[in-house]
């Protein structure tokens, strides 16, 4: 049972970047995805999240029209592109799975905008 992140990285301002997120040993489309990040010296933060289904998703306000969560079930397989990336994004980014009975946390991944 894992989630793996990919993706990440260094990007000027104003760039983009697409984290991915892959799933193994559970019944990914029964789970909600998440992404969440944690800059150094703050909590960990929702950044956007996706229902089981990719119906529904929702995000922070910092991130509104910048940033696009989606996943494909078939593959089990969560995404974030981000674009239009400000330094104040340089985080660590981890995804999360959860449902009812469970929560399952990536290992997280660095992502540093900067010139």
């Amino acid at each position: 049972v894992q989630l793996v992140e990919s993706g990440g990285g260094l990007v000027q301002p104003g760039g983009s970047l697409r984290l991915s997120c892959a799933a193994s040993g559970f019944t990914f489309s029964r789970y909600r995805m998440s992404w969440y990040r944690q800059a150094p010296g703050k909590g960990r933060e929702l950044v956007a999240s996706i229902t089981s289904g990719g119906s529904s998703t929702n995000y922070a306000e910092s991130v509104e029209g910048r940033f696009t969560i989606s996943r494909d079930n078939a593959k089990n397989m969560a995404y974030l592109q981000m674009n239009s990336l400000k330094p104040e994004d340089t985080a660590v980014y981890f995804c999360k799975a959860d449902n009812s009975f469970r929560t399952l946390w990536g290992q997280g991944i660095q992502v540093t905008v900067s010139s």
